[in-house]
């Protein structure tokens, strides 16, 4: 893989490390991804499948809502049957994060000031030191606490942080430092402004989000620059993209973020032109196959599928594997013209050769210890060879 040049690096905003089941959390740890199921959590056949579609996706962590203690006993059996790490998503009633933290819950979203009494808090927080599970502060702008609302009159970043705030104060009082949070709004500039604020003020990571972000297209478009904008800048430890979609959505779009930032690769990156009266063959749905053909390769790889020779060849010799189209077409190989490929091959031949170069790299590790693994969803080459 191409070195990326100094313009192209983001340096991490400095935060301390958590750990949610087996995935790190902050630090110099990846960037995760995360989605929350839809389903009703007591229909546990439907959200175990949910969440094992979320799991083939390749996402890191998965939320999912407890609402009451029924919703907890379903938990239970959820968190028996897939391996993913799981949050619960908890309000107001304080007994059901104690019941979870039983059951093996990985992560506690629940927030200090909405649980009551001191004492209630207490007994969250050490359920949560005992079973060494971090929490979750999630602060969001439709649910500020009424006097914020009164002082500031609407939702604001200072609101947002001065909320956060006060449930933070609260486990810094019971000496509770593994939790992390987030700051959400469905506006961008707010949510953006919120995440810079904290950033200066706590060490813990912070978990990314545009909530309420809207359809898939719209709410894809809205967190990708809302989410761009402050990763970009270092700042952000966790993501979900919120969308009013098949949760699945949220993963692709999560992932396709952090691979346009150059942070995480994860899959298939397919460069690809929007075509034009150049193009030699029919780029658009020789891209939308291919895709749909490739979804399962988790390896980080460059694919360019470019229709005319104006672009092509440059692009393709970019690229781990690339096709540029022409007179005939041309078909590059780890930057090096390969073979002529006629249009009636196109599909197979780049799935061929993408698969033939997931299974060299697999089998010869060493040859790709220049890719920075670190940043790689998938466990590293060596690992899976083991």
């Amino acid at each position: 893989m191409i070195e990326k040049p100094d313009y192209q690096q983001i340096t991490r905003r400095q935060s301390r490390q958590i750990r949610v089941g087996d995935v790190l959390v902050g630090g110099d740890a990846p960037i995760t991804v995360q989605s929350m199921t839809n389903t009703e959590t007591t229909d546990v056949e439907a959200t175990v499948a949910q969440i094992q579609s979320l799991e083939a996706a390749g996402v890191d962590i998965v939320r999912v809502s407890v609402p009451s203690m029924a919703a907890a006993e379903a938990f239970g059996e959820i968190r028996r049957r897939v391996n993913v790490p799981l949050i619960s998503d908890i309000h107001f009633d304080y007994k059901i994060a104690l019941r979870v933290a039983e059951l093996g819950v990985d992560c506690l979203r629940i927030n200090p000031g909405n649980i009551g009494r001191e004492d209630r808090v207490q007994a969250v927080v050490s359920a949560a030191r005992d079973n060494d599970i971090p929490i979750r502060i999630g602060v969001n702008a439709g649910s500020l606490e009424k006097d914020l609302q009164k002082k500031y009159g609407e939702p604001t970043p200072e609101a947002l942080v001065e909320s956060a705030m006060r449930h933070i104060d609260m486990l810094d009082k019971l000496d509770f430092q593994e939790f992390k949070v987030s700051l959400k709004a469905s506006d961008v500039f707010m949510t953006v402004a919120a995440y810079r604020l904290l950033a200066d003020q706590i060490e813990q990571p912070l978990h990314l989000g545009i909530t309420e972000a809207g359809g898939a297209r719209s709410g894809a478009v809205k967190s990708a620059i809302g989410l761009g904008m402050l990763l970009a800048q270092g700042i952000g430890d966790t993501i979900r993209v919120s969308l009013a979609a098949d949760p699945v959505q949220e993963v692709k779009v999560g992932f396709d973020i952090l691979k346009s930032l150059h942070v995480r690769s994860k899959g298939v990156n397919l460069i690809a032109c929007p075509s034009c009266s150049r193009q030699q063959f029919d780029v658009v749905s020789t891209v939308n196959a291919l895709e749909e053909r490739l979804e399962d390769i988790l390896e980080p790889m460059d694919v360019a599928v470019i229709g005319c020779v104006v672009n092509g060849p440059g692009e393709a010799r970019e690229a781990d594997i690339g096709l540029a189209g022409g007179e005939p077409n041309l078909l590059y190989v780890d930057g090096r013209p390969d073979h002529k490929v006629s249009n009636g091959e196109l599909l197979d031949e780049l799935e061929r050769a993408v698969r033939a170069e997931v299974k060299r790299r697999l089998e010869n590790p060493d040859a790709f210890e220049n890719i920075n693994i670190q940043q790689q969803a998938a466990p590293s080459l060596a690992a899976r060879l083991k």
